[in-house]
Formats: C-alpha cells, sequence, structure tokens
C-alpha cells in the first residue's frame, strides 16, 4: 500500500517571488527588540489583521519613533478601532501606521489639542499639509500606549502602499526572531458535491491528526469519493512570545501537481470582510476556531495563488491519491500535513440532509419579507451564497435565522412602533439577543422615523425592541465637591450605561469647553490640567453624559485650585 500511494506523489518545488520591497528604508518603529503578539494578515473577526502588533513589555509610555523620513500626513483619535493613530507619508510613496498610542510627540499633541479645542470633540480625524509636520527617520512621534479597541498595550504598526494596501512589513526588512514551525491544530474533510461521501458519511468530518518527531504530521487514512476538500487550523509562533499568530503561507499538493496557494503578504481594506468566506463561520461561531478553507467557493480574496479548480479534489473509484499540505511562517519554518486518500464507493451510512423553509434566498437577488411589524430588507449579494432562511416574527421579536451565514454587506430591518405612544418610542431601540437563551440585548444602531425603528446589520440572529429609560450613571473616581486640587494634575469620573450605551459626553469648567479622553475600556473620562491654563480659585465642573436613545445625567461639582 505505502509503495503504491508514493507513486502517486512527487515531492513539489516551493518557488517564492523575488521581494521587491525596499529591504533598509524603515527602521524599527520602537527602540528595543521586536517581539510580537500579532502578525500581519491573522485571522481576526471580521478581519485580516493588517500590521504587526508589536510588544511594549507590558507598559505603557514608551517612546515611538518615525521608520523613515517623512511628514505627517493623518492623525486620527477614535474611543474605539485604533484609538490613537498616527500616519506618515514618506517620499518613496509608502505610508506607515502606528496605533493604540497613549499620546503623541509634544508638537504633534499640541497641533491636535489645538483642532480638539477648536471643534470641541475629543474624536477627530487630520490631514496636516506636507510641510506642516515634518519627521526624520528616528525621530520620536508618540508614546505607545492601549487607546481604542486594544486588548492590552502594545504598538500596531503597518506599512501601506499608494493605494493604501497593507503589506507585511517584515517584507520590508522588519527582523522578527522566529526558529519554530507552525502548528497544525486539526484537519477537516468536506464533501463539496451532492454524490460525495467520505468515511461513509456526507458531513464535514474532524480528521484524526498524528504529529511525527520532526514537527510534520499524517493522518489517518480516508476512504472517499466524489468531489471533496479540505480545511486547516493553524497557527504560528514566534521566539520569545507564547501567541498563537498566524501563518504567512499555506500551499496544497495533490499528487504531485500543485492544487491551492493562499499567500498573506499583502490585501486590501476592500476585500477583508470575505475573511468570513475563507474560514468556516459556521464553526466558528459555534467553536470560536478558524478551519481555514483550502478551496475557493465564492470568494474573491487576491490572498489566493496557483489555484486549481477552486483547490477542489476528485475522488474517483478504485484510485489511491495524497494530498499535501504545506504551513509555512515568514522566515520559512515548515510544518507539512500528509493525507492518504483511497476512493471507493461506499454505503452512505451518517446523512445529513438539508433543511428547508418557506423562504429561500436567492443571493443575486433583492429580497424583501415582512410579517406583522416587521420587515427585512437583502440587497443584492448580501450573501455568498444561495440558502433558506429561518424567518419569523412573533410579538416585538424577528428571528432571522441563526448567526451561522457570513454577510458581505449590511441589510435593514424595519420595526412598526406606531402602537407605542411618542414618548416611549423614543426610549425604545432595536436590540440583538445574544447568549445562550438568546436573552441579552445588545444595542444595534438604531434610525427614529415616523412610527419606524431602522437598523442596519450584518449580523443573523434574533432581534428585538428594547426599552431604556435609565439615564447614564457619573461617578468621580479621584475627587469630591467643594475640594481643593491645586495639586491635582487629572480629573476622573467613571461614567457607565448598562442599557443602550454611552452616546456622547460633554464636559465643560466655567462654562468653556474642555476636552475630556474617554477610555471606554475603564469606564473613564479624564481632564488634563496641562491643557489649560487655569487661574481662577473657584472652578466649576460640569459634565452631561448621554446615552443611545437619549437618556442624559449631569453631574457638578465645584473645585478650588491656587
Amino acid at each position: 500500500m505505502k509503495l503504491i500511494l508514493s507513486l502517486f506523489f512527487i515531492y513539489p518545488l516551493v518557488f517564492f517571488a523575488q521581494n521587491p520591497y525596499p529591504q533598509d528604508y524603515f527602521g524599527n518603529p520602537l527602540k528595543i527588540p521586536i517581539i510580537l503578539s500579532g502578525t500581519f494578515a491573522e485571522l481576526r473577526s471580521n478581519h485580516f489583521h493588517s500590521g504587526l502588533d508589536i510588544k511594549t513589555q507590558g507598559r505603557t509610555g514608551l517612546h515611538v519613533v518615525a521608520s523613515a523620513n517623512g511628514f505627517v500626513s493623518r492623525i486620527k483619535v477614535s474611543h474605539f478601532g485604533y484609538g490613537k493613530a498616527l500616519y506618515i507619508t514618506h517620499p518613496n510613496g509608502y505610508v506607515t501606521v502606528y496605533a493604540h498610542l497613549q499620546k503623541f510627540a509634544p508638537e504633534i499633541e499640541a497641533y491636535v489639542k489645538k483642532h480638539q479645542y477648536e471643534q470641541e470633540s475629543y474624536e477627530i480625524e487630520l490631514f496636516p499639509k506636507a510641510g506642516e509636520l515634518l519627521v526624520t527617520k528616528g525621530e520620536l512621534v508618540a508614546y505607545s500606549g492601549n487607546t481604542g479597541g486594544s486588548g492590552g498595550p502594545h504598538l500596531h504598526y503597518e506599512i501601506r502602499n499608494k493605494a493604501e494596501h497593507p503589506i507585511n512589513p517584515m517584507l520590508f526588512g522588519i527582523d522578527v526572531k522566529d526558529s519554530s514551525y507552525p502548528l497544525v491544530h486539526s484537519i477537516y474533510a468536506y464533501p463539496l458535491s451532492e454524490d460525495a461521501i467520505i468515511n461513509k458519511s456526507n458531513k464535514k468530518q474532524k480528521l484524526k491528526l498524528i504529529p511525527l518527531k520532526n514537527g510534520d504530521y499524517a493522518v489517518e487514512n480516508i476512504e472517499a469519493i466524489g468531489v471533496i476538500g479540505f480545511g486547516i487550523e493553524t497557527i504560528d509562533r514566534q521566539d520569545f512570545a507564547t501567541n498563537s499568530n498566524g501563518v504567512y503561507n499555506i500551499q496544497t499538493v495533490f499528487n504531485g501537481n500543485r492544487n491551492f496557494e493562499i499567500d498573506f503578504s499583502k490585501f486590501s481594506f476592500d476585500e477583508t470582510r470575505n475573511l468570513n468566506q475563507l474560514i468556516d463561520y459556521e464553526h466558528y461561531i459555534n467553536n470560536r476556531d478558524r478551519i481555514q478553507k483550502l478551496f475557493i467557493k465564492n470568494n474573491t480574496l487576491s490572498l489566493y495563488k496557483n489555484v486549481e479548480n477552486n483547490g477542489f479534489l476528485t475522488i474517483k473509484d478504485s484510485t489511491y491519491a495524497v494530498y499535501k499540505i504545506r504551513v509555512a511562517d515568514y522566515k520559512n519554518n515548515e510544518a507539512w500535513v500528509t493525507i492518504n486518500i483511497k476512493g471507493t464507493k461506499q454505503e452512505l451510512l451518517n446523512k445529513q440532509t438539508l433543511k428547508t423553509t418557506p423562504y429561500f434566498i436567492n443571493a443575486s437577488q433583492t429580497t424583501n419579507l415582512k410579517k406583522d411589524i416587521v420587515s427585512v430588507n437583502f440587497k443584492p449579494y448580501t450573501f455568498y451564497k444561495d440558502f433558506y432562511l429561518d424567518f419569523n416574527v412573533k410579538n416585538d421579536t424577528l428571528i432571522l435565522h441563526e448567526n451561522i451565514l457570513p454577510t458581505k454587506k449590511s441589510f435593514s430591518l424595519h420595526f412598526n412602533v406606531s402602537r407605542y405612544k411618542k414618548a416611549d418610542q423614543n426610549k425604545l431601540y432595536i436590540a440583538r439577543l445574544i447568549g445562550d437563551k438568546k436573552n441579552v440585548p445588545i444595542y444595534t444602531s438604531t434610525k427614529h422615523e415616523t412610527n419606524q425603528l431602522i437598523a442596519h446589520t450584518k449580523v443573523l440572529g434574533t432581534y428585538t425592541l428594547a426599552t431604556d429609560t435609565i439615564a447614564p450613571k457619573i461617578k468621580a473616581t479621584n475627587f469630591k465637591n467643594k475640594q481643593w486640587i491645586s495639586d491635582y494634575r487629572f480629573l476622573k469620573l467613571n461614567i457607565q450605561d448598562k442599557e443602550s450605551g454611552i452616546k456622547s459626553y460633554r464636559a465643560t469648567l466655567n462654562d468653556k469647553w474642555i476636552l475630556m479622553e474617554y477610555e471606554y475600556k475603564q469606564n473613564l473620562l479624564a481632564f488634563d490640567f496641562n491643557d489649560l491654563n487655569i487661574k481662577e480659585t473657584n472652578n466649576k465642573l460640569k459634565v452631561i453624559v448621554t446615552d443611545n436613545v437619549g437618556n442624559s445625567s449631569t453631574f457638578e461639582a465645584t473645585l478650588y485650585r491656587k
């Protein structure tokens, strides 16, 4: 048997294109060795990671320096996402991005705060002219932080080309020590044609993975017939870190011929949501594990290369085949997986049947559904495939399938609320119900029109009308009313809203707007006295916080300073 199988496999030659990117142009953005918590293009929720996440030794405030000469071309400060982010355009056309910053270098910080005070807004986006904020390679431009959607202190670092497409910074010579080969956690087999059977079943199957001493893997032999495909759950680790990161390249070979490749070297933001079609989305929702499909169905990702027949494998009766998977990191450490396939007709013992409903969604067409007080509108190509949709309305609750299918674009939900009094309508919002019992409401951005609530979402699931009549809570954390605070640099307040969530806030000192930074992960508002020259002894602080349905709370205090 082993002899027969070996005749069907010719060890493939793996070629890599010559690196077209400058190698010594960009320097390390931190003055410490680079150790990663996140790699380029690794799989994240609804997107590929667009840069390197560089560890900052568990601290904030490390010096972030310009990777090369250039000018600050964009500054964005957000509550979420990248938090405080800096964009530098370089003479060679590339742009470097530095995100989740604590603050900017003094000159840039003053520039930003000037505009924040002019616009009376913490969240701001600025586009300085080419000569306004020039920087040189190695110059301090910011301090590392943990702002925005960061899960811990680190620097998010990107290199983008003129088209604003992110490219793996390691292609530019940014060096990361990595001497270990990738790890494979699981292999799955997928029947892809109606007549396909794998090990007497037409269901997806997890295959028995056998680690070998050299870092490669074997898979228990399978029997199959028809068109099939495979999926892999794999990670990489770099030296000095235990994080589970993404790999750089995956190739497959079928009977000695190239079959499929995915190369994580660059992508465009326009296509990043297609990650949900690359992975087994339903499996991820149910198990939180990302299986990468080694075949293509309705996906136009630019990361695919050298693909034959969409990565599908046609297995015929009375044949033997060998399928190999090569997983590699950027340093070309590799792990191989070998799967022996015996083609044989077989009885179908474990059958999966297609569930049908009265609502068939043709992905290429517009679909409008209506029942009772709810209507749902799908535009063409909202979904990647045709399918039968679960759709029902009970009282104020919409059951719209399960969140097991990815979407390309958003769709709209309309709830008629004419039976509610006008005053009550203003406190309503559309919520998605989550949790095992579907009883935890999560605010979905809701627009109020005449007797209508409208939401746009990209997630299937259960939605309902929820009410929020409770105003946000505001509490001072480091001072009290009528307190002397002459030696204080910061004023800090805790703000929370457990129902619809906080929409906005406004703070004034002596009736003049002041900049308060909002750290949503800690529910913290903070004002820095260094921002202003406060000369008054008696100072009246006023903070108004508003939630997403318009409930507001006001906090007032008198504070004394010399």
